[in-house]
């Protein structure tokens, strides 16, 4: 799994200046995102094509070749335009053909493809809201405009680029207005990004005030990606979740009335599936531990972040899904403990109370179930889960989604809908 750090702001902030630094300290590749369309840019002007020229534009994006090096020097369909890119007549125009909208797709698709599987550090204008939404790392570069002014005069007389110091502030001001104002991805803050003004800041004290940021976050994304491997299903390993189940079986009994109705329809010697409403945070606990059979649940990757969860999650084999994506990794996991015949749990909302949210019910479980060839026990829990209350968990008969199966290419959708029914039937209170 990709670590993503994506670092949005307004042109002479300093992202240029402390994203390459930052890429050789943590070992990130980096890529500057915004000289992909200086490249783009600077073929249009070289074949003088007019920007309103959408076809002839659509047929030069789809012949270009861009990429770049280990040191970020960038190539135009083979040639070296490091210094090219960052001439005075491309910097005037680049701004307007990174707000083509067929421009902007083909960039954003290049730029996730190049960061496919790696681990990346990306400096843009919306690499967090845009590009990368779910980065694991975003942090928006701000500074004044004065501030501005004077680095990118610098900037330019270091790579012997002529502008004065009038040219310098109309061209910034000009692409904050741009970019702020633009309908395709424009630039602004991300909701989770964190905030730096680099206005009276050093380039060496924003880099320490990224990097502990970075640092931080890629512990977290570490422990993660270790979700990913299950820990050696050891004599000594069985015997530690023997331990630790009863001792939290005990708790959960202590603090709740539990009622099972039902459970022998969970204890076969076949892989199944046990779909779950989900009412509660401890609800999937509730199921795993008070059942004499191993239960393998899935839950979201994130779980693996916090050191005493990850401990859990590894000593009850806890398969880790990145919600929203098509996680490979996880689907192989869930298909191969079916094949050796165990019991996974999965909650269809995805998330708490998801009906009752309007969320979208997953088909993962209907899915896999018709893959693996097992069946899939609905189960419905009722109680409020207040301190000392009953919590009734109604465990329901098997169902074979091939009874649900048709012609139909949604027909996996109408089984989850009907799995659904029954589990919230199930769920409710018996007078």
């Amino acid at each position: 799994m990709s670590f993503i750090v994506a670092i949005d702001g307004p042109a002479g902030t300093g992202k240029g200046t402390v994203t390459p630094a930052l890429a050789e300290k943590f070992n990130l590749m980096y890529m500057d995102t915004g000289a992909t369309y200086r490249c783009v840019t600077l073929r249009l002007l070289n074949e003088k094509v007019d920007f309103k020229e959408t076809e002839k534009i659509k047929e030069i994006l789809k012949s270009i070749k861009i990429d770049f090096d280990e040191n970020n020097n960038f190539f135009l369909d083979g040639k070296d335009v490091t210094k090219e890119i960052r001439s005075k007549r491309v910097t005037e125009n680049v701004s307007q053909v990174s707000h083509l909208l067929e421009v902007r797709l083909a960039m954003v698709d290049l730029q996730r493809k190049l960061s496919e599987g790696k681990n990346v550090i990306l400096e843009g204008r919306d690499i967090g809201t845009n590009v990368f939404p779910n980065a694991d790392v975003k942090i928006y570069l701000d500074a004044s405009v004065e501030e501005r002014v004077k680095r990118r005069i610098k900037q330019n007389k270091e790579k012997g680029i002529e502008m004065t110091e009038e040219e310098v502030r109309e061209n910034i001001i000009f692409r904050d207005t741009n970019d702020k104002n633009n309908e395709i991805a424009p630039l602004k803050q991300a909701e989770d990004a964190i905030y730096i003004d680099s206005s009276d800041l050093t380039i060496k004290q924003v880099i320490n005030k990224i990097s502990k940021i970075i640092k931080k976050n890629k512990a977290k994304h570490d422990r993660m990606e270790k979700g990913y491997i299950m820990t050696e299903e050891t004599t000594f390993k069985k015997f530690r979740r023997k331990c630790v189940k009863g001792i939290l079986a005990g708790v959960y009994h202590i603090f709740y009335r539990v009622e099972k109705i039902g459970s022998e329809n969970i204890n076969t010697d076949e892989g199944i599936i046990i779909c779950s409403k989900h009412v509660n945070s401890i609800d999937a606990a509730g199921i795993v531990l008070l059942n004499k059979r191993y239960i393998r649940f899935i839950a979201k990757h994130d779980l693996y972040r916090f050191k005493s969860l990850g401990w859990l999650g590894h000593l009850f084999n806890i398969i880790p899904v990145k919600r929203n994506t098509s996680d490979l990794k996880s689907i192989k996991m869930c298909l191969k403990a079916l094949k050796d015949k165990e019991a996974l749990g999965i909650f269809p909302e995805g998330t708490r109370n998801g009906i009752e949210k309007n969320a979208d019910v997953k088909n993962g479980a209907a899915f896999l179930a018709y893959k693996a060839k097992v069946k899939i026990v609905p189960v419905g829990i009722n109680g409020t889960f207040k301190l000392f209350s009953k919590v009734v968990f109604n465990y329901g008969t098997p169902i074979d989604v091939n009874d649900y199966k048709t012609d139909s290419p949604d027909w996996i959708d109408h089984a989850t809908e009907e799995i659904m029914k029954q589990i919230l039937e199930l769920s409710k209170i018996k007078k």
